[in-house]
């Protein structure tokens, strides 16, 4: 198909960017030709922030960046820049930042105004074309911007000024001098209590988005304190989200949050980032209650990953749409009658029942989204079937939508590969494995962590992206935690050397790139990577965890693994630097909370015996399905030397007459144990 306009984002790789290569607006990538014409034209910068599976980032595309009147303003008075945060998050936390500092929220798409030295002094999200329900028109924001830039300059620059400041401020962070104690640990869990919705589970009201670190969090302070409030505010949540809608019950997987508080109607996009970090709090419910429903959820999600989102080189992508056919929802929803007429009368009436069907619908069009709305119980009185049979009926009617729907026009898909999304999906496979013994997923780690380590490294430095057959953009911090930890689980789930080398050079590396060495903590973008107006250390877990919260455990686990002190040390200062975040606004730390659990009460666990062996095989199988989130755990086979300094737990421990496992936590061992019976007396004490 002829396009009219095409502009230089057509050279890009970026499914994002090329969704605006057709624009008539004079796009450019981020990049010295556009920051120069900037400054020789004195024209302001519109920046433009989104990705590929963002709703209304597609509206205002529709509205205004294919509206010609006004592109045509835009490239009269502005040198227009479109920017994929999730290639760029360095650029995306920069400017969102300033973003909320100009109007007190943020979002996507995000539209910023900046001066060629590359200060904002107007920010925004989206805007419709013209005035709307008392929002401006974009239309007449150029105007008034451009006139205001280009008329009111002193003004601009004292702007200019007082947001500089504010940006290096928000950067700044200075470490406390407060001891790390478990106060911080009880105060977080009083404050994740009075947010806790008693009916649906999870925090807070709508939008509800699915607080995966968070019920980890519960998990580890139940398993720390014996809570049971604790438990039961992660197990509910757990259910709660599960059975709603924003879970797809046919294809498994979850979408990105639900836009009302009872879980039902989802914002269809599904994430990796979020599958990865869900998947992973579903087996740990699983390891912590021996519930299966909890292992079913997360193999589900696992299964989708490997079908829909593993790309053929062997990364996996990064998002899936809302949209299918320009609607939101319509691939995965389904009318009363659709549902008859796949599974006939008979099976569709109960199947409708228990997963909330009726004729009036849940959804636009009186189309539903698939919920479980009534109890197993309950459907198998209301129409006389035995609960075994109803179970029966349910898998089948699963099994056969989830084939017409596959018949359906799928949604997008962003086909970029990102380094730190798939090192925490891969650390989601080797703890799937470890939950399951299912060698699939293990195989699936493996693969992806070779593919990365192969593909998406140059002269030792990681790169972020990897699309089109090309690798490109150096790493940030959080491409080396996020990658740095699931090698440390896979050396842990194999004890291949290999891997646990991998992690120690990463780790170093990681350390050269971006530790400081004044204030401790790992700065967001590393010596090498393009610098900015300001540098920030990016401490919340937002969306992700933050490279600062993955890179405590990380820091923890290998300083016991390869005897270097320092490393720990490092984990100490990362958690004295944002120690008054902790205490203060605990919810936006939920991942560095179970850092400082970790710190505060680590688990030494070795197991001396031929890895062939069965005895050994039984003893670690009993380990994996066991609750441990403070383990650290290696092997050493007697037949094997170890090398240097590293793993000094077990460079006392003789050579065994039999396989042998020796616990300790904090400052107390156990007596060592010779059998998986033993074993799982001394794990669950």
């Amino acid at each position: 198909m002829e396009q009219k306009y095409t502009n230089r984002l057509i050279h890009e790789t970026s499914p994002y960017l090329l969704q605006h290569a057709h624009n008539p607006v004079d796009w450019y990538p981020w990049g010295e030709e556009a920051l120069a014409r900037s400054k020789k034209e004195d024209k302001p910068i519109l920046l433009s922030v989104g990705y590929s599976s963002c709703h209304w980032c597609h509206v205002m595309e529709k509205e205004s960046f294919e509206n010609e009147a006004i592109a045509e303003t835009m490239n009269q008075r502005f040198i227009n820049i479109k920017v994929d945060r999730e290639e760029r998050p360095d650029l995306d936390e920069l400017y969102m930042n300033a973003v909320q500092v100009i109007t007190g929220s943020g979002g996507w798409p995000m539209t910023v105004f900046l001066t060629p030295d590359l200060i904002p002094f107007h920010a925004g999200t989206y805007f419709p074309p013209e005035d709307r329900g008392g929002m401006p028109g974009f239309a007449k924001i150029l105007v008034v911007v451009s006139d205001y830039y280009h008329s009111r300059r002193g003004e601009v620059e004292k702007m200019e000024a007082q947001l500089k400041n504010a940006l290096h401020q928000i950067a700044e962070i200075h470490p406390s001098q407060e001891t790390v104690n478990d106060r911080v640990l009880s105060n977080a869990f009083s404050a994740f209590e009075s947010q806790f919705d008693p009916i649906y589970g999870g925090f807070g009201n709508a939008p509800k988005f699915p607080a995966s670190m968070a019920l980890s969090f519960l998990l580890r302070y139940w398993k720390s304190t014996g809570s049971k409030k604790a438990l039961e505010m992660a197990e509910k949540s757990l259910e709660r989200m599960a059975g709603g809608g924003i879970y797809d019950h046919l294809g498994g997987g979850f979408h990105r949050y639900s836009v009302d508080e009872r879980w039902l109607i989802p914002h269809f996009e599904k994430m990796l980032y979020d599958n990865a970090l869900l998947s992973r709090t579903y087996f740990e419910a699983y390891q912590a209650t021996h519930k299966e429903r909890y292992r079913r959820v997360g193999e589900e999600i696992l299964n989708y990953v490997l079908r829909e989102m593993k790309g053929p080189e062997g990364g996996f992508y990064s998002t899936q749409d809302a949209d299918s056919e320009g609607q939101e929802g319509k691939f995965y929803v389904w009318t009363r009658d659709e549902i008859k007429k796949v599974l006939g009368k008979e099976r569709g009436t109960p199947f409708c029942a228990y997963y909330g069907v009726a004729t009036e619908g849940n959804f636009e069009g009186r189309t539903s989204v698939l919920n479980i709305a009534s109890s197993f119980e309950n459907v198998s009185q209301l129409y006389g079937t035995p609960v075994e049979e109803l179970g029966k009926l349910l898998e089948e009617g699963r099994q056969k939508l989830f084939s017409e729907r596959e018949k359906r026009v799928r949604p997008g898909r962003d086909e970029k590969i990102l380094t730190s999304w798939n090192g925490l999906m891969i650390s989601s496979f080797v703890d799937g494995f470890r939950a399951t013994g299912n060698e699939k997923y293990l195989k699936g780690a493996v693969q992806v962590a070779q593919f990365i380590l192969r593909e998406m490294r140059k002269g030792g430095h990681l790169l972020r992206v990897f699309n089109q057959g090309k690798a490109r953009v150096k790493g940030y911090a959080e491409d080396y935690a996020f990658l740095i930890q699931p090698l440390i689980d896979l050396y842990e789930a194999t004890f291949e050397m290999e891997w646990l080398k991998e992690a120690d050079e990463l780790n170093r590396r990681m350390i050269h790139q971006f530790w400081d060495e004044g204030n401790g903590g790992f700065f967001f973008t590393g010596k090498e990577n393009e610098p900015l107006i300001a540098r920030s250390k990016n401490p919340y877990d937002n969306a992700i965890p933050s490279a600062n919260s993955i890179a405590v455990s990380n820091l923890i686990r290998l300083s016991y693994l390869t005897g270097e002190e320092s490393f720990k040390q490092k984990a100490e200062q990362i958690l004295h630097l944002f120690h008054n975040f902790l205490e203060q606004h605990p919810s936006g730390f939920a991942q560095m909370l179970s850092g400082l659990s970790f710190f505060l009460s680590p688990q030494e666990i070795g197991v001396v015996g031929p890895k062939s062996d069965p005895k050994t095989k039984s003893m670690l199988k009993e380990i994996h399905l066991t609750y441990l989130p403070n383990k650290i755990l290696s092997l050493k086979d007697p037949q094997e030397p170890i090398e240097g300094s590293w793993f000094p737990f077990l460079r006392e421990k003789g050579n065994q007459e039999a396989p042998t496992t020796f616990v300790c936590k904090g400052f107390t061992c156990l007596p060592p144990v010779r059998n998986e019976k033993e074993l799982k007396k001394v794990l669950e004490k």
